[in-house]
């Protein structure tokens, strides 16, 4: 028995030695070894029952994480029902029409009658065709008849395209979070009644701005939420020309439209034919100059020579 204490004895001392040799010999990578599990086990060892933790000056159960909604806050809230939801929808019309300024005046003069606002309009009147985009925004409810109004006025309709986002989680999220947030304001202007240090009215004083500051943030996400799901943006590209307009054509080979690209590529071609002879004619005389007074330049050096 003895003997087999004193063998476990020299086995222990041996380990013990090839360790300490390995340690003196790698120290680098024994002082990464011990970071990693100090990170691994530092979460352990705060939260043991063992360590007593300072407090602050308020109490324990009035310390949470701020701007951070609770569990109780997300299981609370109840679940919106399907006809209930936030959809943020979106419109892309493109619209041949007779005449750009008409058009123009009229979808303008529709949107205002229907509640709507204009957001942004742009208008271009190259050489080939005159084109315009016009953004706008109209009451969701309304959406379907002024885009059947808009298409009423038009020559031809060649693309229409409505999308929608449903954004209800985002805005539920943000609604959670708000009723956290005023909640926690509410207990830290409690506190800031019973602070008596200078320190600590100071302290919860910054704690209520940074809250208010994720209030206000919150709260304009929100308003910027049910204003996008109450108004519908659309916009809608008009043209004289149906090459000018935004589309992808349905079908895949279209003599007409190839007819019309080609006839197009023919004019601007001489465009450019045209464009380098009048050049090359309002510089001609510099050129003529240049010509002669090298041919002159040359005769004189032969001359000489």
């Amino acid at each position: 028995m003895s003997e087999t204490k004193s063998d476990l004895v020299e086995i222990f001392k041996f380990m013990l030695t090839s360790i300490l040799y390995w340690i003196k010999k790698n120290k680098l990578t024994t002082f990464l070894i011990l970071i990693i599990l100090f990170l691994l086990l530092k979460n352990k060892i705060l939260n043991s029952p063992f360590i007593l933790k300072q407090q602050d000056y308020y109490p324990k159960t009035e310390k949470f994480a701020i701007g951070e909604p609770t569990k109780e806050s997300f299981s609370s809230t109840p679940p919106i029902e399907t006809q209930n939801r936030l959809i943020i929808k979106e419109s892309y019309l493109s619209l041949v029409v007779k005449n750009i300024f008409d058009a123009q005046k009229k979808i303008l003069e529709k949107t205002e009658k229907m509640g709507g606002f204009m957001v942004q309009s742009y208008f271009d009147n190259p050489q080939e065709a005159a084109s315009a985009t016009i953004t706008i925004r109209v009451p969701a409810k309304k959406l379907d008849q002024v885009l059947s109004e808009f298409k009423k006025n038009a020559v031809k309709v060649v693309s229409e395209n409505i999308s929608g986002t449903d954004v209800t989680e985002e805005y539920t999220d943000i609604e959670a979070r708000l009723k956290t947030l005023y909640k926690t304001k509410t207990k830290f202007e409690e506190i800031m009644e019973k602070a008596n240090r200078v320190q600590d009215i100071l302290e919860v004083q910054r704690e209520l701005i940074n809250l208010q500051q994720q209030i206000d943030a919150l709260v304009g996400q929100k308003q910027y939420l049910e204003k996008s799901a109450n108004l519908t943006k659309i916009t809608i590209y008009l043209s004289t020309d149906e090459l000018s307009l935004p589309y992808v054509p349905t079908e895949s080979w279209r003599p007409q439209l190839i007819f019309k690209q080609a006839v197009r590529s023919l004019i601007l071609t001489l465009r450019k034919i045209a464009t380098v002879l009048i050049w090359a004619f309002v510089y001609s005389p510099i050129l003529i100059l240049l010509f002669f007074g090298i041919y002159f330049w040359k005769k004189i050096k032969r001359n000489i020579l």
